[in-house]
C-alpha cells in the first residue's frame, strides 16, 4: 500500500519550504480585497461584531462564496478552509462523525459521544458532529473557533467550536439566488433561496436543496455504484421586527437523505482468514465437511457452486468492492429554532429556543465488509433534543468592561437499537474458524437468522452558568476573565430484546455474548474559565495571552458490552450446559457486571498569540502557539468483537499555527496556511490499549498545510475573470485507534476557473478537486469476525464538475 503514499511531490515541497520558515497559516478572506487592502473580516466569537484582527482568539472565517469556491459542501471538505480543523467519517456517522482541531477531536466511534469539538447552527448547539455532514443550506458565512469554548457559549467543548449561521430574511427587498453544480459520479446540487419583506417589519425567506452523488465504489459483481447519497432539503425563516428594540426570528428546516452509504471500502491488510473470505465469496458449499476439504487441498474448489459474486479488484485506486444486501441508509434531520434579540436596559438579551430531531436507520447492511456472506447489519439512532440559552450583552460604565452573562439548558433523548442477522454462509466460515481451533464442524451454531436484537438508549441533561468579561484597563490593554459551572447528568441502558436460545450460539462460544443488560447514571459537575491579556501597542498589532479550562462531560456508554462479556452475565453464564462452559470457559466462574461509565475529559489550555496587519493594510499575519495539558481523555476503541470506552490519564498537545493572507494586486491574493504539531502523545498508562500509550494522537500530522492562489480580475465594467488554485499538504499520519497504521505525506492540488458579470449576478465556474488523482487513506479499521484483518475507507479521488449560480 505505500507504493499509493504520496511521498513528496515538487510541489509539496515548495509549499513546505514556502511554509514551513514561518510556520504560516492562512484562511481564505470572507470577503473579497478592495484596491486600499485586505477588507476586514467580521465575526462573531465574543457574541458581539468584531473585526477579527481584534479578537484574542485563533478562528478561520469563510462566507458562502468562499465555502463554494473550496468545494467545503458540508464539513467533509472543511481542511480546505484551515489545515488545523479535519473530518473524518466511517460506516454509522452517529457514532464515527468526527471533528479534529489542533489535533483534539473524539478518538474512536461511539454512540455515546458528543463531540470535543462543538457543531453551533444558528446559535444552537448539535449533539453530533454528523449534523453538519448534510450539505449545507442557505448558509452565510462558518467560523471555526479554535480552543476550548465554554464561557461565551451554551455549550461547552474541549477543542473547538464550528459556528455556521444562516443567511436571514430581509426587510429591505425581495431578491434571491439560484445555484446548480453538475459533475463527475452522476453529481447534481441544485440550490436555490428567496427572500421578500411582507411590510416593513416583517420578511421571510425560503431555501431549498436537491443533492445526489453516486458512489466512488463499484460494485465488482453487479456494477451498481456504492456508497452513493441523495439528499431533499428545505429552510424556512419568518424575521419580525417591530421596532428597533426587537428582534424575532424563527427558522424551520427539514432534511432527508437516502443511498447505500457506507460500508464500501478497501482492503489495506490482508489477514489470514482472507482465503476463507475468498472462497465464500465465489463459491458455495454444499456442506461444512466440503469446504473444509477445499480448504485443505483434498477437493478442488470448482466442486462447489459458483456464486455468482467477483473478487473486487486488489488495487484501491479501482474503488472496487463486492458487498452482500440490499442496504440503504436513511438519515433526517429537522427542526425549529426561535431567536429573539431584546434591548433591555443598557444591553441586549439573547434567547435561542431550539427543538430538533434527528435520526438514521440502516437497514440490511454488509459488517463484514467483503463478498462473503457472514452476516447483516440493521441499526436505528433516534435523537429529540430541547435546548434553551439566555445571553444578556451588556457594557459595565464603571468597571469600562464588556460583558457576557448566560445560562444554558438542553434535554436530550436517545434511542438506538440493533438486530444482527447470520447470512447463509456463516456456518462455514465459523465451522472453518472453530476447526483451525480444534473443535468439530457443527459445534458453533450459525445458521442464517436474525440471532440478536439490541435496545440501547439514555438520556443527556445540561445545565449551565456562565459569564464573560473584558475589562479595557486602557486603549492598549484589556484583561479578560471568565468563569461557568456546568451540571451535567446522564444516563444509559442496554438489553437484549432478543437473543437466540441456543447455547453454542456462536458468540456464545467465544464468550461475547449475552452480554449483561444494564441501566446506569452519571453526573458531571464542573467548574471552568478563561483568563486572558490583550495588548494594542498599534492600531495593527494586537498581541494576547490565554489560559482556558475545559471540560467535557462523563458519561455511559451505550454498547452491547459495555458492561461486559458472557462471563459478566452471571444468570445466562451459570446456565450453560457443564460441558460448554468446561470446554470452552476452563470453568472459570462468573464475575460481576463492570461498570459502563466514562469519566469526564479535562484540558489546561494555554495560547499566545499575535495578529498583525501590514503593507498598508494589503498583508495581515496571525500567529498562535498553543500548549493542552489533557487529562482523562476520552477514547473509544473497537477491540476484536467488542466496543469499549477508556479515559487516558493523560496527554500533551502542543504547537504552532500562523495566518498569512497577501494581496498581491487588486485582483490577486496569496494565502498560505499551516499548523505544526511537534508533539501530541497520550501518557504511558497501562489502563488503555497498549497501541495508544505512549503513542502519538490518531489523525494528527506533525505539519500540515495550504497555499491558495485567488484571482478576481476585471476584464472590464461588468466581466471579471475568477481563478483559483490551491495545494493542500499533510505529513504522515496514525489513521487507526486499534493498530499503528500508518498513512504517508499526501500532497493534493485543486482548481477553479470561471467567469461573474457583476452586474447581473450571473457567476460560472469549473472546478476540479484532487487534480492528480492521488489515492490515499483517510482511516483504517479492523475487520469485523477477521482477526488480523483491516480495511480502511480511502480519500476522494479526482472529481470536476461545473458551477452555475444566479442572483436576482
Amino acid at each position: 500500500m505505500k507504493t499509493l503514499y504520496s511521498r513528496g511531490t515538487a510541489l509539496g515541497a515548495v509549499i513546505a519550504a514556502t511554509v514551513m520558515p514561518g510556520i504560516a497559516l492562512a484562511q481564505q478572506t470572507a470577503d473579497q480585497p478592495t484596491s486600499t487592502g485586505l477588507a476586514e473580516i467580521i465575526v462573531t466569537a465574543q457574541r458581539r461584531t468584531e473585526n477579527l484582527q481584534d479578537v484574542p482568539i485563533a478562528i478561520t472565517a469563510a462566507n458562502s462564496e468562499t465555502l463554494a469556491q473550496a468545494r467545503v459542501e458540508n464539513v467533509a471538505n472543511i481542511q480546505a478552509i484551515s489545515p488545523s480543523i479535519s473530518f473524518r467519517v466511517t460506516n454509522i456517522a452517529t457514532s464515527s462523525a468526527n471533528l479534529i482541531i489542533r489535533g483534539l477531536g473524539t478518538t474512536g466511534n461511539s454512540r455515546s459521544f458528543e463531540g470535543s469539538v462543538g457543531v453551533f447552527i444558528d446559535g444552537v448547539y448539535r449533539t453530533r458532529a454528523a449534523a453538519a455532514l448534510q450539505n449545507f443550506l442557505d448558509i452565510e458565512n462558518l467560523q471555526v473557533l479554535r480552543g476550548p469554548q465554554g464561557t461565551l457559549f451554551g455549550k461547552n467543548t474541549t477543542a473547538g467550536a464550528l459556528l455556521l449561521s444562516s443567511a436571514a430574511p430581509s426587510l429591505n427587498e425581495a431578491s434571491g439566488v439560484a445555484e446548480v453544480t453538475y459533475a463527475n459520479y452522476d453529481t447534481l446540487i441544485a440550490r436555490g433561496a428567496v427572500t421578500a419583506p411582507l411590510s416593513d417589519k416583517v420578511a421571510v425567506r425560503l431555501a431549498g436543496l436537491f443533492s445526489r452523488q453516486d458512489g466512488f465504489f463499484t460494485d465488482s459483481t453487479t456494477g451498481k455504484d456504492l456508497n452513493g447519497t441523495k439528499t431533499r432539503a428545505v429552510k424556512g425563516q419568518l424575521l419580525f421586527e417591530p421596532d428597533e428594540n426587537l428582534t424575532v426570528r424563527l427558522i424551520g428546516d427539514y432534511s432527508f437523505s437516502d443511498g447505500n452509504c457506507c460500508y464500501a471500502t478497501s482492503a489495506f491488510v490482508d489477514g489470514p482468514t482472507q482465503p476463507i473470505i475468498d472462497l465464500l465469496t465465489r463459491f458455495q458449499p454444499s456442506s461444512s465437511q466440503q469446504f473444509l476439504g477445499v480448504l485443505a487441498g483434498l477437493i478442488p474448489a470448482t466442486a462447489m457452486t459458483p456464486t455468482g459474486r467477483v473478487l473486487p479488484a486488489r488495487d484501491p485506486s479501482k474503488f472496487e468492492q463486492t458487498l452482500n444486501g440490499d442496504g440503504n441508509q436513511e438519515i433526517e434531520d429537522y427542526g425549529g429554532t426561535l431567536l429573539i434579540d431584546a434591548q433591555i436596559g443598557e444591553g441586549t438579551l439573547k434567547s435561542i429556543t431550539s427543538v430538533r430531531k434527528f435520526s438514521v436507520d440502516q437497514r440490511d447492511l454488509d459488517p463484514d465488509f467483503s463478498g462473503a456472506d457472514i452476516f447483516r447489519y440493521n441499526e436505528s439512532f433516534s435523537s429529540r433534543f430541547i435546548s434553551q440559552e439566555l445571553v444578556y450583552n451588556t457594557k459595565i460604565p464603571s468597571l469600562n468592561a464588556e460583558a457576557v452573562i448566560g445560562a444554558f439548558f438542553s434535554d436530550e433523548k436517545l434511542r438506538m437499537g440493533r438486530s444482527l442477522p447470520w447470512g447463509n454462509q456463516a456456518q462455514f466460515y465459523w465451522d472453518a474458524i472453530f476447526a483451525s481451533l480444534g473443535v468439530a464442524p457443527g459445534t458453533a451454531f450459525a445458521a442464517p437468522g436474525t440471532w440478536t436484537t439490541e435496545r440501547m438508549g439514555g438520556t443527556a441533561k445540561s445545565y449551565a452558568g456562565f459569564a464573560h468579561l473584558d475589562f479595557a484597563v486602557d486603549d492598549t490593554f484589556n484583561v479578560i476573565t471568565g468563569l461557568r459551572y456546568s451540571v451535567e447528568k446522564k444516563s444509559g441502558f442496554f438489553n437484549n430484546a432478543f437473543y437466540r436460545p441456543i447455547p453454542t450460539d456462536v458468540f456464545t462460544l467465544l464468550g461475547i455474548a449475552p452480554s449483561p443488560a444494564y441501566d446506569e447514571t452519571s453526573t458531571n459537575k464542573a467548574l471552568s474559565g478563561t483568563l486572558g491579556l490583550q495588548y494594542r501597542p498599534t492600531n495593527d498589532v494586537m498581541l494576547y495571552a490565554t489560559y482556558n479550562r475545559g471540560f467535557k462531560a462523563g458519561g455511559v456508554n451505550m454498547d452491547v458490552n459495555a458492561a461486559g462479556t458472557l462471563i459478566n452475565n452471571a444468570a445466562v453464564y451459570n446456565a450453560l450446559p457443564a460441558p460448554i462452559r468446561a470446554a470452552f470457559f476452563g470453568n472459570a466462574p462468573a464475575q460481576a457486571p463492570l461498570d459502563p461509565r466514562y469519566k469526564p475529559e479535562k484540558v489546561n489550555a494555554f495560547e499566545v498569540g499575535g495578529k498583525f496587519q501590514y503593507m498598508d493594510g494589503r498583508a495581515r499575519t496571525n500567529i498562535a502557539f498553543f500548549y493542552y495539558d489533557l487529562s482523562d481523555l476520552q477514547i473509544a476503541q473497537f477491540i476484536g468483537l467488542r466496543f469499549t470506552v477508556l479515559n487516558a490519564q493523560s496527554a500533551k498537545d502542543y504547537g504552532v499555527e500562523i495566518e498569512n493572507m497577501f494581496q498581491l494586486t487588486d485582483g490577486l491574493t496569496l494565502g498560505l496556511d499551516g499548523t505544526w504539531i511537534p508533539h501530541a502523545q497520550y501518557g504511558r498508562d497501562a489502563k488503555i490499549d497498549p497501541v495508544l500509550s505512549g503513542s502519538r494522537f490518531r489523525f494528527t500530522p506533525k505539519f500540515s498545510g495550504n497555499a491558495t492562489l485567488n484571482l478576481d480580475q476585471p476584464l472590464g465594467d461588468n466581466l471579471n475573470l475568477l481563478a483559483r488554485v490551491q495545494a493542500q499538504y499533510t505529513s504522515r499520519q496514525l489513521i487507526s485507534t486499534a493498530t499503528l497504521d500508518e498513512q504517508g505525506p499526501v500532497a493534493l492540488v485543486n482548481a477553479n476557473l470561471g467567469f461573474k458579470l457583476p452586474q447581473t449576478g450571473v457567476l460560472i465556474e469549473g472546478w476540479v478537486q484532487n487534480l492528480f488523482d492521488k489515492t490515499w487513506f483517510t482511516q483504517t479499521f479492523p475487520t469485523p469476525l477477521q482477526t488480523g484483518d483491516r480495511n480502511a475507507y480511502p480519500g476522494s479521488p479526482r472529481t470536476y464538475g461545473i458551477r452555475v449560480r444566479a442572483n436576482f
